[in-house]
């Protein structure tokens, strides 16, 4: 809600003056683009027209101007104010990450209704002037007075987060991942860009002619391990593993089962004693930082044992990503309930992280989806606490309800996730069939900075 008040033509005077300050955003320069239609690559945060690596993020000339308009419509003279002519000139050139300062002040009145003000936009960091001109507009005669003025907000379907994520990891060594099966576009696709990014170095599983054809480019310099059938170059991975050569396992065309089962292998597989269990990362447009769901993918209706597990396992990674661990456990209802079973596992789980047995992070619950990720709804049920409202870890009851919230939140908030198996001896890449590159390539991204991480842990 804003509130807004104009000055009729009657009240305005020659001298007055108003001004607006505004950080320009990268995500400003998105949402511009989308609606003028204006995608020239200088104006977004992406591009590289001089091809130096660095993107300009310019921000477009009618987009500065649009300051003026927003003084003009909102203060001064206010609502109920129409363009009648605008004269701009351009000097200097904003980018994102400035902040600006527009500028406006009334020079004449006309009988007609016509207001002339001058116009003028500068960067006051350095005193820069960005913009000029003169103004003519027909002021309201009517006096408004509102404050309950209100804009649907935008969410800008960025995914901040993962950039993020993927830039810390191209600082790192490429993580020398054992890619099983990668015989379609997709799998494969996402193992490559990953290492043009620099972020793995792959070593390709299963039948090399297979591979070949998925390719559509040169394999030349990338290890291939020519081995038939699927569990057989799920083994040949661990193996990979145990000789030191590969730090990751990415599982590629081929069955979720079918690459897990050798890893349970007595002599050759990857149990280090925890249960295996999976994580999705994802990034939600809108959030202030990644949220993770746990488990939606390994363990179907897990017991307290293996939710101490999945517990431990997120927190671990979220340390190692660079998070601070605040776990809201999920269940129908935020106090415990004996009839229902989630309600006791969650509130155990609390009680067990408050006694030092889940360790690294903040435990609560149980919890309702409502009051661990909105402050809002957890003051209004009087649930206070570190995680309450702000839980970026959320342990659900079962692989259904993990399963539907994690795919809830790619297709209708859109948000982009990134799949771990954790608990093996190295971190296992599991992506979908539909998973996006940019999945893909966080996947990557998460699955190196959990490496380092647990490399930084050894040497402590």
């Amino acid at each position: 809600m804003m509130r807004l008040v104009n000055r009729t033509f009657t009240e305005l005077q020659p001298g007055e003056t108003a001004e607006l300050r505004r950080l320009i955003t990268q995500d400003d320069l998105y949402v511009f683009a989308a609606a003028s239609g204006n995608y020239n690559p200088m104006h977004l945060p992406s591009g590289d027209m001089d091809g130096d690596g660095q993107p300009e993020n310019i921000a477009p000339g009618m987009f500065v101007a649009s300051m003026i308009s927003a003084v003009l419509g909102t203060l001064l003279p206010g609502p109920g104010t129409l363009y009648r002519r605008q004269v701009v000139d351009f000097h200097e050139r904003a980018h994102a990450g400035e902040e600006l300062l527009c500028k406006v002040a009334v020079t004449a009145k006309a009988a007609d209704g016509t207001v002339t003000l001058e116009t003028v936009v500068t960067r006051p960091a350095d005193g820069a002037l960005i913009v000029t001109g003169t103004a003519q507009v027909l002021a309201p005669e009517v006096k408004f007075d509102r404050d309950d003025i209100e804009v649907p907000g935008l969410v800008v379907q960025r995914h901040r987060h993962f950039e993020a994520l993927v830039e810390r990891a191209k600082q790192l060594p490429p993580l020398p991942v054992a890619v099983v099966c990668p015989d379609d576009a997709n799998s494969l696709g996402g193992a490559l860009l990953a290492a043009r990014e620099g972020i793995i170095t792959p070593i390709l599983i299963g039948t090399e002619s297979a591979i070949r054809a998925a390719a559509g480019e040169s394999l030349d310099g990338i290890e291939i391990i020519d081995i038939e059938g699927d569990q057989a170059a799920a083994l040949q991975a661990c193996k990979l593993v145990h000789e030191g050569r590969a730090s990751a396992v990415m599982k590629g065309h081929l069955h979720t089962d079918d690459l897990l089962k050798p890893m349970l292998d007595k002599a050759f597989g990857l149990r280090v004693g925890r249960r295996f269990t999976h994580v999705f990362v994802m990034d939600v447009p809108g959030r202030p930082e990644p949220v993770m769901v746990t488990d939606a993918a390994i363990n179907i209706a897990p017991d307290l044992a293996t939710k101490v597990d999945i517990t431990q396992n997120a927190i671990d990674l979220a340390l190692a990503i660079g998070m601070q661990p605040r776990v809201g456990v999920l269940s129908a209802v935020e106090t415990v309930n004996p009839a229902i079973q989630s309600s006791i596992d969650a509130a155990l789980l609390s009680k067990m992280a408050e006694r030092g047995q889940i360790k690294g992070g903040l435990v609560d619950g149980p919890l309702a989806m409502d009051n661990a990720v909105d402050l809002g709804a957890a003051r209004i049920k009087g649930i206070t606490g570190g995680v309450a409202g702000r839980a970026n870890i959320l342990v659900v009851p079962g692989i259904d309800a993990g399963n539907m919230l994690a795919k809830q939140l790619s297709f209708v908030s859109h948000a982009e996730g990134a799949g771990l198996v954790l608990g093996a001896r190295v971190p296992v890449i599991l992506n979908s069939r539909s998973d996006s590159p940019m999945s893909r390539l966080a996947s990557c991204a998460v699955a190196a900075l959990h490496h380092a991480g647990g490399k930084a842990g050894e040497k402590k």
